[in-house]
């Protein structure tokens, strides 16, 4: 009687469609003899699922799945690192790194749906993006095992090619355009080629989004932007939902040179790398959502906030995303918004992004306490008094401690 032949074990594989996860289908039904389930996220990046679910199934998946988190990535991920004003090292808007907990989160309930032993990420050795996928599904689905090939094969991006090309695997790098791209509404990452020499400048075709400044219109251009608790809603009066709005002003911004970001960063493995993102809605957006802070919140607000803010941001990066450090924050974040209301007007010109106006129902600002001129009800009788009071501790330090007299009274008791 033949033996029936033994089922082989699952694994779930995030796929891009791009060098490493293609590259991987094959590499990883040789190296561990498993059937690879393909599944690819949308988080607003991908232009052609069909495409990308037709490759996976040629390099030799046994199944391709393909999801649209677009939404989702936008109002639970996107939006709250907004409200935060998360901006790693003060300049990187986190566009990948928000995408990867949610594609995490995806993976792990797709692994559970199809019975996979596995999920897999197509992360290198020395990126962050290891750390995102392993963390978060670590967090969510400790019972999963993790494979991640490109850490584990040994291959050069150069080999890497080479292997594609000699399995037939297709493939959109060559070894004269070898740039990394990662892309989503929120922003857009350029790596390897040329950017790795961080002394060489970023060459134009690296950017599709941010135009170069000399392609840039001769007149500035004014947009506003609304808000309501901290959360975008519309563009010139005009509202929009989430994606449109953020996809309108990557089109205004990045018309005029605005988002281009050459930096090099500290990754969490403890390296220094030199990274090349665009992001003109973010850049718009942070910009006039702080201005519109700015008159809405108070100054003990503001300060606490912005240490809030640099935590979360390095939470985002580092792949803390599940964690209840990361959902504190939050919950302070998502109060400090609650009168985060109104409209900013900026000026875009030659790259620069300035804020011109701002104005809300729930501003801290009143002109008649600010002006100088007629109308002014600000009692400045009463600031004598005040100063008295808030400089009493400094009078006292400096007639204890401070001076001259002082300071020959500690000579003259050393003498003794």
């Amino acid at each position: 009687m033949a033996r029936k032949a033994k089922t082989k074990e699952k694994v779930v594989l995030a796929y891009s469609g791009g060098l490493d996860t293609s590259v991987a289908i094959k590499w990883l039904a040789d190296k561990y003899n498993v059937d690879i389930i393909a599944f690819t996220v949308n988080v607003g990046g991908v232009k052609d699922l069909p495409s990308i679910k037709k490759k996976a199934l040629k390099v030799g998946a046994i199944k391709a799945l393909v999801y649209d988190a677009t939404q989702e990535f936008i109002s639970d991920y996107v939006f709250p690192a907004l409200q935060a004003n998360a901006l790693y090292e003060g300049q990187y808007p986190l566009a990948t790194a928000l995408g990867r907990p949610l594609m995490a989160k995806l993976l792990a309930d797709v692994a559970r749906q199809e019975g996979a032993t596995y999920v897999a990420h197509g992360s290198t050795g020395k990126g962050n993006d290891q750390v995102r996928f392993d963390v978060s599904i670590a967090a969510l689905a400790p019972d999963l095992k993790i494979l991640a090939p490109a850490r584990e094969w040994g291959m050069t991006r150069e080999e890497t090619i080479k292997y594609a090309k000699k399995h037939g695997i297709p493939v959109p790098v060559t070894v004269a355009s070898p740039y990394s791209i990662d892309e989503n509404p929120w922003g857009r990452s350029i790596e390897c080629g040329a950017m790795e020499d961080p002394w060489t400048e970023p060459p134009d075709d690296a950017f599709a989004w941010a135009k170069s400044l000399s392609k840039t219109p001769a007149v500035p251009e004014y947009v506003e932007i609304g808000f309501d608790k901290g959360i975008p809603v519309s563009v010139n009066g005009k509202d929009l939902g989430g994606l449109e709005l953020i996809e309108k002003l990557n089109t205004i911004a990045g018309k005029h040179g605005i988002g281009r970001i050459d930096h090099v960063e500290s990754r969490m493995v403890g390296i220094k790398s030199r990274e090349v993102y665009e992001a003109p809605a973010a850049t718009v957006l942070i910009r006039a959502h702080k201005a519109l802070e700015a008159m809405t919140l108070s100054r003990e607000q503001l300060r606490f906030k912005e240490k809030v803010s640099i935590d979360y941001a390095d939470l985002v990066y580092n792949g803390m995303w599940f964690t209840a450090f990361r959902h504190d924050l939050a919950a302070f974040v998502t109060s400090t918004q609650r009168y985060v209301a109104g409209t900013v007007r900026l000026k875009l010109f030659k790259g620069n992004c300035m804020v011109v106006g701002r104005k809300s129902p729930f501003s801290l600002y009143e002109h008649s306490l600010a002006t100088y001129e007629k109308g002014d009800t600000f009692d400045q009788s009463a600031s004598v008094g005040f100063i008295k009071i808030v400089g009493l501790p400094v009078r006292v330090q400096a007639k204890v401690q401070g001076g001259e007299k002082v300071a020959a009274k500690r000579g003259r008791k050393r003498k003794q």
